[in-house]
């Protein structure tokens, strides 16, 4: 059971490795693009390679009868996207696993891998676990780390993770099947939680820290983007980083504009912003936006 492209590099992986995939179960396409034109699921497109069978319910707390007639020894889920009922946990004779972004307890919920970069962690993981009714509180069977490099943003820790995923899954599966995998319990008292991120939250707030500011961005990138307003238009910022603790303009000032940097004033520093995206234009580096954008010195972004 998963939808998107770090789903997508698991599936291939079980395929490739031998393992006996009766069925798919992914959330409906949707229209992508300017467009809208309906586009399969990442994982349908796998699905689809190697002649699995594809489910996509529209709501699967109510439509699950059909995996009683699939008798599935074992259901491995990762990045479904909708709520699991209880009915559906009780069919696979070997119970239902779920690969969670995150080094559990901590980052239980819907995003952990972009928690771990608005947080600055230096390191995250998958971890293999036990799914039940509860959200992602399961005894947990196997765990594989993966470090986060100063230059990774989500795109890039969602390949990673990808990676981790399908090693995770080759290495513990076999043993899991086995009765070799003690379950662990997760600590209580070290529960974290990663709700999904609101379109809210995409717009960068200035009052926060340095820091915060550059985890918000590189959670945010490539999609959807981390944002403020340059004369009213929405003006995203894909990549940055902490140039000083200098303050010598007023918070959101553009307190340098030149071919050596684009360098935003915030309450505690500064930070040089190095990929731009203005409402309307390309993507681009700083010194691009710079030279198609006069006038910037001493612009306040809000």
């Amino acid at each position: 059971m998963g939808t998107p492209e770090i789903s997508a590099r698991v599936l291939e992986g079980l395929v490739l490795n031998g393992y006996q995939i009766v069925a798919l179960i992914a959330q409906p396409d949707r229209p992508t693009g300017r467009k809208k034109v309906l586009t399969p699921v990442p994982t349908k497109v796998i699905a689809q390679k190697y002649n699995i069978p594809v489910y996509q319910p529209m709501k699967i707390r109510k439509e699950y009868e059909f995996v009683n007639e699939l008798k599935p020894d074992l259901i491995l889920t990762l990045a479904y996207g909708q709520i699991v009922p209880q009915g559906l946990l009780d069919i696979p004779s070997l119970g239902c696993l779920n690969l969670h972004g995150s080094l559990l307890p901590k980052y239980r919920g819907a995003a952990p891998i972009q928690y771990a970069l608005l947080n600055n962690e230096k390191v995250t993981g998958m971890t293999l676990m036990k799914m039940v009714k509860e959200m992602d509180a399961g005894e947990m069977y196997a765990k594989e780390e993966v470090l986060i490099d100063e230059n990774d943003n989500s795109t890039s820790l969602f390949k990673k993770m990808g990676e981790a995923a399908l090693s995770l899954s080759m290495r513990a599966l076999p043993l899991y099947v086995q009765g070799k995998l003690p379950g662990e319990p997760q600590d209580e008292s070290l529960v974290t939680f990663a709700p999904s991120i609101k379109p809210e939250e995409e717009k960068i707030d200035l009052n926060k820290s340095k820091e915060e500011i550059i985890g918000q961005i590189r959670a945010l990138s490539d999609v959807p983007g981390a944002y403020l307003y340059l004369n009213e238009l929405k003006l995203k910022i894909y990549k940055a980083k902490v140039n000083s603790s200098d303050v010598i303009g007023e918070v959101g000032e553009i307190v340098k504009a030149d071919k050596n940097g684009l360098h935003l004033q915030v309450k505690d520093g500064i930070i040089a912003l190095l990929e731009l995206q203005k409402e309307g234009k390309n993507r681009m580096d700083y010194k691009s936006f710079v030279n198609g954008n006069q006038n910037l010195l001493n612009c306040v972004l809000k």
